[in-house]
């Protein structure tokens, strides 16, 4: 597959909504590289929110650009991967246009939820940066995607990550935008 047909996925959403449980579920089934955008963060910045204090958006922009970077890199000659797949929270519009500018191909899909039950998520997990105390604040800066953005899913995160990966499939298959000529059947 060329570059240019390349699959350019972000898995979007707040703390603790499963970008990451996602992420993996779709690189697997679709053979796409995947990065959880939590890696591209530089040391700075995981010890910010480590320390409970949530990132500014100075401390964004040059993420967003690794974010960008990594979904538009060309595939590797001879590889059976089909694309890339990021999980990273996008929570702004101006955030996901800063990694549009960069892959313009991308395709959002957007994991949405009670925010109960996301704060029970994040209070059962073990060893991860993001402190539970700061999905307020996440929830305060998401910009919830419009009508208008028309190249991002919307999914609910009450749904198994089985349910989710058949729904994100089909509206992937369906999606006229896309332009890609490939299937997407899972093997």
């Amino acid at each position: 597959m060329s570059a240019s047909m390349a699959l350019q996925l972000v898995v979007m959403g707040v703390s603790g909504c499963g970008k990451s449980t996602f992420t993996k579920a779709i690189s697997e089934a679709l053979h796409l590289s995947m990065v959880d955008g939590d890696d591209l963060h530089s040391p700075q910045s995981v010890a910010k929110m480590q320390s409970g204090t949530a990132l500014e958006d100075s401390d964004r922009w040059p993420w967003l650009d690794r974010i960008g970077g990594y979904l538009a890199r060309p595939l590797e000659s001879g590889s059976s991967e089909r694309g890339r797949v990021v999980a990273c929270s996008a929570l702004k519009l101006a955030y996901r246009a800063q990694i549009r500018r960069l892959a313009p191909n991308v395709r959002f899909i957007f994991l949405d939820g009670d925010s109960e039950l996301i704060r029970s998520r994040m209070a059962a997990r073990a060893g991860h940066f993001m402190q539970a105390g700061l999905l307020d604040s996440q929830l305060r800066t998401l910009e919830r995607p419009t009508a208008q953005e028309q190249d991002v899913l919307k999914v609910n995160t009450a749904h198994t990550t089985d349910e989710l990966l058949a729904s994100v499939i089909k509206a992937l298959q369906a999606d006229k935008l896309c332009g890609f000529p490939i299937d997407l059947q899972t093997h």
